[in-house]
């Protein structure tokens, strides 16, 4: 059950990178989009503290013991996102999607491997090894290679797109570290609900420093609300799930089956979401290769949490 959480939350994920790309249509920046999702998600997050009231008031007193670095989950939130929004006009939708997710396997397995962020060790058996192999062949059939020729053409024609590859990597690798830190800030509160609040505050906080810092705060007075249909606030949300999903997930399964199942979701909810062009995305058939890559992908989950 605790990996088809993640897979639904992994779901919801690929949901708000549409919904979010709909909302900086109409802010004008994407920066600005990310503040109003990050600022949604809190507020949800906040409602969600009020109404469960066990939950509702963090340890001030014990707060000094905590380690550093269980804050800065939302710090690295803001950064892996900030870097895909960059990356984006270098590498496109294809690549700006498939580097994060290599770096976020790589990062999870390490993190299982040497069980660091004080999370339990899961250390890679024949089993998960057999798994991984799955997950990573799975990946290639059902995102790289119906789009193979576009990745070989990039690469021949710009030199530098190794640079940005490696950036998009890195991206994935902090996204993973983040939800490894929130899930044991998660522990250390007692609370996923608190870890997952205390991220999206500080990535709100952030994000709203960077944005006056930039002069963009007055187009937040100027976007067209009468225009915007509900829908396209819904990303902060759906964000705001997903990281107290991994903040509830990572002290229990590990962070290398987080990120898998909820990386899983994300596939197979992108490719539901262009075959069906929901929320006005352009419609990409589902071919029968990227069907066999997410049966792929499904195998290789089992067999990482049989391992």
């Amino acid at each position: 059950m605790l990996l088809v959480f993640g897979i639904l939350i992994g779901m919801g994920l690929s949901l708000q990178t549409l919904i979010n790309s709909c909302l900086r249509s109409y802010s004008q920046s994407p920066f600005v989009a990310s503040l109003i999702s990050f600022s949604v998600g809190t507020l949800f997050l906040t409602l969600l503290l009020w109404f469960y009231p066990h939950s509702s008031a963090l340890s001030f007193s014990h707060l000094s013991y905590f380690p550093y670095w269980v804050w800065i989950g939302g710090a690295l939130g803001v950064i892996a996102l900030t870097t895909n929004i960059l990356l984006f006009p270098y590498l496109g939708g294809l690549q700006t999607a498939i580097m994060p997710i290599l770096g976020q396997i790589i990062m999870g397995l390490i993190i299982d491997q040497f069980g660091w962020f004080n999370s339990l060790a899961h250390p890679i058996n024949a089993m998960k090894l057999l798994g991984i192999i799955f997950v990573l062949s799975g990946i290639f059939c059902a995102v790289v290679l119906p789009e193979l020729r576009q990745l070989i053409r990039s690469t021949q024609q710009n030199k530098m797109i190794w640079l940005w590859r490696s950036l998009g990597i890195i991206a994935g690798m902090l996204s993973a570290a983040q939800a490894s830190i929130n899930g044991e800030l998660g522990h250390l509160l007692q609370s996923p609900l608190q870890a997952a609040w205390v991220s999206f505050s500080v990535g709100t906080l952030i994000l709203l420093l960077w944005v006056i810092y930039q002069g963009k705060l007055p187009t937040l007075g100027q976007l067209p609300f009468g225009k915007m249909p509900i829908w396209v606030w819904t990303g902060g949300l759906l964000g705001g799930i997903f990281v107290f999903g991994c903040s509830l997930l990572v002290p229990q399964i590990g962070t290398g089956q987080t990120v898998i199942s909820t990386l899983l979701g994300m596939i197979l909810a992108g490719l539901i979401i262009d075959h069906f062009a929901l929320l006005n995305a352009p419609q990409r058939k589902i071919k029968p290769i990227q069907l066999l890559g997410i049966l792929m992908l499904l195998v290789g989950v089992i067999f990482i949490r049989q391992g």
